[in-house]
C-alpha cells in the first residue's frame, strides 16, 4: 500500500512542478513581450528559404493588386527591411508577414487589415493575451504547417482495399484460434504483410507528422483567439474551424506518436502501440483517410493559416507603429501626385528626413556619389511599398496614388546565362516598359540607366526610355550622373532635383538634403585633390575639362 502512496505522491509532485515551470516560463515570456514592444527582434536568425515559402508557393491572385518581384526585393533590400519590421510571435505569422511585404492587396483589403492593427494598438491586454497564444507556434517546427498547404502532395494509396481484407483475415483467424490454436499461426504471414504496408506508409506519415502536430496546435490557438470579442467582431467567417474539427481526431492520432517519442519514459508504451497499429493496419488506414481530409479541406487549412498569420502580422504592425521612428498613415491620391514630408529610410541610422512635392511630374535627381541620390529613391520605394502593404510610412505625411512598384538599381553580369551587364539592363528595362503601358499607374525606381554602354548611347537611350515610362499616370524616380539628361527630360514632364556636398576645412561634407533644380557645382576633381592625388593628374584633369567640356 505504501508504494502506491509513494507513486501517487511522485506523480502529484511532477504534475505540480510542471505546472509551476510552465507558469514561470509564461511570466518570463510576458515580461519579454512587454519589454520588447515597439522594438525589433534581437538575436533572431532569419532563414528566408523557410520564411518565404508561403509567398513563393501561394499563387492565389484573389484580391492581389501587385506582387513584388525578386529583382525589386533585391534592389530595395527587402530582406533587411523585413528583419527590422518583423515583430511576430509565431513562425506562421512570420511567413505571412513576409507574404504581405511582397504582396500589395486591394485597397479594401488593406484598410480592413488596418482596422485590425488599430484593435491591438488600443487594447494592450488583448494584445498580450494574443501574443502569448501565438508564441506557442514560435518554434522552428511551426514552419511545417505550410507543408500541408503547398508541400509534396501524397496521393491516397490504391491498395486500401487490401488493408481492409487483411484486417478481416486477422480478426477471423484470431476468433477461430480460440477453437483451434493452429489458426493463430495463420495470423503471422498477414502480420508480415501489415509490417510492409506500415513501413512503406511511415515515410509519408513522417513527412506530414510535424505539420499535422502544428495543425492541431494551430486549431486550438485559433479557437481561443476567436473567443476574444474584439477579434470575433473583426471577422465574419468561422466555418473553416468546424471543417478542420471534422478531421481533428485523425490529426491528433497521427500527432500522438510525436508526443510519445519526445519523452523517453513513454518509449516502451510507443512500442506496444506501434505493434497494435501494425496488427490492424490502423495507421495506414487513418493516414489514407487523413489524406482525403487534407485534400478536401485544404481551403479551410489555408484559412486557418491566414487567420493566425494576419492576427500576428497586425500585432507586429502595431508594434512597428509604436516604435521610436516617426510614422504616419498614408493618404492615397487619385491623380499623378506625390507629396511627402520628413520622409526617411528606416534602416539608415540618424537618417536625414526630406520633403518632396510633385504634381503631374516625375523626378530626375543628380548629384555625386555618397550624396544620397540612391538612398533617397530607395526611401521613396520602401515607403510606397509599406504604405500599400502595412498602411504605414516612415514620414510625417505621405500622399500618392495606389501604385505598382518596379525597380532597376542593382544590375550584374549573369555568368551562368553568359549575359553581359548591358544585356541584363536591356532585359530589365523591357520588363518595365511592358508594365508601363498598363492602365494601372506604376512607380518606377531607377538608378543610372545603361551604365554598361558608352556615354552618347547611354544618354540617348536613357532619354527615350525615361520619356516613355513617364507617359500615362506613371511616376518615375531616376538618379543619374548624366547632367545632359536634365535639359532633355525637363521638357518631357520631369522635375529636376539634386543632392550636393560642400568642402569645408579640407573636408568633404554631405548634408543629404534634396534640393530643387539641377546640380550646378562640380567637385569631383577637387575631391581627387583632397585625397592627395599627384599634382600632374589634377592639372591634366582640369586642362581636359577646360578644353573639351567647358562652354
Amino acid at each position: 500500500m505504501s508504494w502506491i502512496l509513494g507513486t501517487v505522491s511522485i506523480l502529484i509532485f511532477i504534475f505540480l512542478f510542471n505546472n509551476y515551470s510552465k507558469k514561470k516560463k509564461k511570466e518570463k515570456l510576458k515580461k519579454s513581450l512587454l519589454g520588447n514592444w515597439g522594438k525589433p527582434k534581437k538575436k533572431e536568425r532569419f532563414n528566408f528559404d523557410l520564411i518565404a515559402k508561403y509567398f513563393v508557393n501561394n499563387t492565389d491572385q484573389k484580391n492581389v493588386f501587385h506582387r513584388i518581384s525578386d529583382k525589386t526585393q533585391a534592389d530595395l533590400d527587402l530582406h533587411e527591411l523585413f528583419k527590422f519590421i518583423d515583430r511576430t510571435c509565431s513562425k506562421v505569422g512570420q511567413q505571412y508577414l513576409y507574404y504581405k511585404l511582397r504582396t500589395i492587396p486591394s485597397l479594401k483589403v488593406l484598410l480592413k487589415f488596418d482596422t485590425l492593427v488599430e484593435v491591438f494598438q488600443k487594447d494592450a491586454s488583448l494584445r498580450i493575451q494574443s501574443q502569448l497564444l501565438l508564441s506557442e507556434l514560435r518554434f522552428h517546427s511551426a514552419y511545417d504547417l505550410e507543408n500541408l498547404l503547398n508541400g509534396l502532395q501524397v496521393k491516397k494509396s490504391k491498395i486500401v482495399w487490401l488493408a481492409h481484407c487483411l484486417n478481416i483475415g486477422t480478426i477471423l483467424f484470431f476468433c477461430l484460434g480460440f477453437y483451434n490454436p493452429t489458426f493463430f499461426l495463420c495470423i503471422a504471414p498477414i502480420y508480415m504483410v501489415n509490417v510492409y504496408l506500415h513501413i512503406k506508409n511511415k515515410r509519408n506519415v513522417n513527412y506530414y507528422l510535424s505539420g499535422v502536430k502544428q495543425l492541431s496546435k494551430a486549431l486550438r490557438i485559433t479557437k481561443k483567439l476567436e473567443s476574444y470579442e474584439a477579434i470575433k467582431k473583426h471577422y465574419e467567417d468561422f466555418l473553416f474551424i468546424k471543417k478542420i474539427d471534422a478531421i481533428k481526431l485523425k490529426t491528433e492520432f497521427l500527432g500522438f506518436e510525436t508526443n510519445l517519442l519526445t519523452n523517453e519514459y513513454f518509449f516502451a508504451i510507443w512500442m506496444v502501440i506501434e505493434s497494435f497499429k501494425v496488427f490492424l493496419n490502423i495507421e495506414f488506414l487513418v493516414f489514407n483517410s487523413f489524406i482525403d481530409g487534407i485534400t478536401e479541406e485544404k481551403d479551410s487549412i489555408k484559412a486557418l493559416f491566414v487567420r493566425i498569420g494576419e492576427i500576428d502580422a497586425a500585432i507586429a504592425t502595431a508594434s512597428l507603429k509604436s516604435g521610436e521612428l516617426q510614422t504616419c498613415t498614408p493618404e492615397f491620391a487619385t491623380t499623378k501626385t506625390m507629396e511627402v514630408s520628413e520622409i526617411m529610410h528606416p534602416l539608415v541610422d540618424k537618417c536625414v528626413a526630406n520633403d518632396l512635392h510633385i504634381i503631374d511630374k516625375s523626378v530626375l535627381i543628380t548629384g555625386s556619389n555618397m550624396s544620397g541620390k540612391t538612398t533617397f529613391i530607395r526611401t521613396v520605394g520602401i515607403n510606397s511599398l509599406l504604405a500599400q502593404t502595412l498602411h504605414i510610412c516612415f514620414a510625417k505625411t505621405y500622399k500618392a496614388p495606389f501604385l505598382k512598384l518596379y525597380s532597376s538599381i542593382r544590375i550584374s553580369d549573369d555568368l551562368l546565362k553568359k549575359t553581359s551587364y548591358y544585356l541584363e539592363e536591356v532585359q530589365t528595362m523591357k520588363t518595365l516598359l511592358d508594365a508601363s503601358i498598363n492602365e494601372i499607374p506604376c512607380l518606377f525606381i531607377l538608378d543610372e540607366l545603361f551604365k554598361g554602354t558608352n556615354t552618347i548611347e547611354r544618354i540617348s537611350g536613357g532619354k527615350g526610355i525615361l520619356s516613355y515610362l513617364n507617359e500615362n499616370q506613371n511616376i518615375v524616380f531616376v538618379s543619374t550622373h548624366d547632367i545632359e539628361l536634365t535639359e532633355m527630360l525637363q521638357i518631357t514632364g520631369y522635375e529636376l532635383f539634386h543632392f550636393s556636398e560642400t568642402i569645408a576645412n579640407e573636408t568633404l561634407v554631405f548634408d543629404h538634403k534634396i534640393k530643387s533644380g539641377r546640380l550646378t557645382t562640380q567637385n569631383a576633381i577637387r575631391i581627387l585633390e583632397l585625397y592627395d592625388y599627384p599634382k600632374e593628374i589634377i592639372t591634366d584633369a582640369r586642362d581636359t575639362q577646360e578644353k573639351y567640356f567647358s562652354k
